[in-house]
């Protein structure tokens, strides 16, 4: 049996379209900062940054999940009422029912993750279009979700406690512990950068130069070194910041150093090679909705945590945030292409957006309008530029 191929890495230099692809994304965001800090001066305050981490964390996490069906050319609408169901099951566990945070929110999870599977085995055994199901399973996930918390506003703790379901949007590391996961998470790139590479040579595959791939490490250490330095003239890291970055590494080693990733990309890729190679297309498919749906569960928890409550605007249009996030960061809605670093980006535009929009005091009609205006020209762009084959 012939091994799935590896997303590709060549020396050779970046095409054109590849590069502006690359260039594009930084200087829009780096234009976004700029404007909001001239128009609004707190956007640029610790407090607000680090507010602004609270929000993208939720939104990001989404994406890098649903990154994982997109790469295989599948796509999920019912992310965002999955987020506000399992949130809402949490939530009424701990305040209606008394039961332990943890205990509610691993039974969320766990429904999340059934949910997502069955979804996922009934998509790939019937060989019928994600779209159409997913989009029954936003409304289907809507209504149970409405259902649960009986269309009425529910605490995430009891009597003003503090539970670990509270504490995902307040709680913050001390510095210490901040930049002991950054040296971790770093390192874990590290590792994971020289065994890719020891695997490509030991295969007789070509390899990025490795000046480049070093360049890479210094550039997210130096990132993590100025999101701690921020974060410590506020309160710290904040715990949802950390929970994004668990599961960014988690999907990231996944899908670029296992053969589950690698046949995720073959999928999207060509589907019919991938058959013919004798890669495990059901398999792999059902599983990358396994993982979503647990994904979608923590995106929930945090939402939820956030908004202090589970009520029923929670998860609305999380689905087209997600989409659009890892759209915006060169996600291929064919499949085939897409990477966790791009979902990131993307989300991160998004929640800058919203953020200085509302530092702006702009009303939720033209947040509406612009959001989709910046998802038009995101797919405009990727389509001009080749991306979608």
């Amino acid at each position: 049996m012939t091994a799935a191929p590896s997303p590709p890495v060549s020396s050779a230099p970046p095409s054109t379209a590849g590069t502006l692809r690359a260039l594009t994304m930084p200087a829009l965001l780096i234009g976004l900062w700029v404007l909001f800090a001239l128009l609004s001066p707190q956007f640029l305050s610790a407090r607000n940054l680090s507010m602004l981490m609270i929000e993208l964390s939720a939104t990001a996490t989404l994406a890098v999940g649903v990154l994982l069906v997109l790469l295989p050319g599948h796509t999920d609408l019912s992310v965002g009422a999955g987020a506000g169901l399992t949130g809402g099951i949490a939530s009424v566990l701990v305040f209606r029912h008394g039961w332990p945070a943890p205990a509610a929110l691993a039974l969320a999870s766990v429904c999340g993750v059934v949910l997502w599977s069955l979804m996922g085995w009934f998509i790939v055994r019937n060989r019928i279009q994600a779209f159409i199901i997913t989009l029954g399973g936003l409304l289907a996930f809507k209504g149970a979700f409405w259902l649960v918390i009986r269309s009425a506003t529910v605490p995430v703790a009891r009597g003003g406690e503090t539970n670990l379901y509270a504490s995902i949007s307040t709680y913050y590391l001390p510095g210490w512990a901040g930049w002991a996961l950054a040296a971790g998470i770093v390192a874990l790139l590290a590792a994971l950068t020289w065994r890719g590479r020891q695997r490509r040579t030991a295969a007789g595959m070509a390899n990025e130069p490795r000046e480049l791939a070093v360049l890479r490490l210094l550039v997210a250490a130096q990132a993590f070194a100025l999101v701690l330095l921020v974060c410590g003239q506020y309160r710290g890291l904040p715990l949802a910041f950390v929970i994004l970055c668990v599961v960014a590494a988690v999907v990231h080693g996944l899908s670029r150093h296992t053969p589950f990733g690698r046949h995720l990309y073959a999928i999207g890729g060509n589907e019919e090679a991938a058959i013919v190679s004798g890669i495990p297309v059901r398999r792999t498919v059902v599983l990358a909705f396994t993982l979503l749906g647990g994904i979608v569960a923590i995106a929930g928890f945090m939402t939820t945590a956030y908004a202090g409550a589970s009520t029923t605007t929670v998860g609305d249009q999380m689905e087209l945030d997600a989409i659009a996030a890892c759209v915006i960061g060169g996600t291929s809605l064919k499949g085939g292409r897409g990477s966790v670093l791009g979902a990131l980006f993307g989300a991160l535009i998004m929640a800058t957006l919203l953020n200085g929009m509302t530092l702006m005091a702009v009303s939720p009609e033209w947040k509406m309008i612009v959001r989709g205006v910046v998802l038009a020209l995101a797919v405009w762009l990727d389509v001009r530029l080749g991306g979608n084959r």
